[in-house]
């Protein structure tokens, strides 16, 4: 069995206990989400190669971290070193972005990650909108936050909050690197 196959089943088999945990049908499911309900049982068995959009809306559905679906996300310290960043790469990683978990769980009611996106770095093809409140603090660059289509631009040592139920976006607009840390409540990796 691939590496890849080994994941889809683990996948697969932690949606289907969560769904099982929620009470969910796969229809009721589905609906929720916004995907097929045929995508769903493909996943839940282990087959099918859903894409990183697809996982945050049935994260999302489901009302759990996107990473609960991933991986286990308990850590046994309150401490996260800087080499023991847990990547959260699952968008915009061919583009140079890294995201980084600098929270040691995705179980508390928020989470902090540490964002570096490459110039020109855009997030607008896959907007995101969830459940929960964000707070932006800009370290370097020039980044643009969309929020529903508006967009707010931010130079270092700014900070911006919004409800995360806004549909939004992220690109860096600058020469540079932009540097930054966001928190998030509820968790949504």
């Amino acid at each position: 069995m691939t590496t890849v196959s080994l994941l889809m089943e683990q996948v697969g088999g932690r949606l289907r206990v969560l769904r099982e945990q929620r009470k969910f049908t796969l229809q009721e499911l589905a609906d929720t989400a916004g995907v097929s309900i045929g995508h769903i049982s493909m996943i839940e068995r282990g087959k099918g190669n859903p894409s990183f959009n697809t996982l945050v809306q049935i994260a999302h559905a489901l009302g759990v971290p996107l990473a609960q679906l991933l991986h286990d996300v308990e850590s046994p310290s309150p401490l996260v070193r800087s080499h023991e960043r847990r990547p959260l790469d699952f968008h915009g990683s061919d583009e140079g972005s890294a995201h980084e978990l600098l929270t040691p769980s995705l179980r508390n009611a928020m989470e902090a990650v540490w964002v570096e996106e490459p110039p020109g770095y855009s997030s607008e093809a896959t907007p995101f909108q969830h459940p929960g409140e964000e707070f932006g603090f800009l370290f370097e660059g020039e980044h643009t936050v969309w929020l529903d289509g508006v967009p707010y631009d931010l130079e270092p040592g700014d900070s911006i909050t919004y409800a995360s139920t806004t549909p939004h976006w992220y690109s860096n607009r600058g020469p540079t690197v932009v540097k930054a840390l966001w928190v998030i409540t509820p968790p949504t990796f």
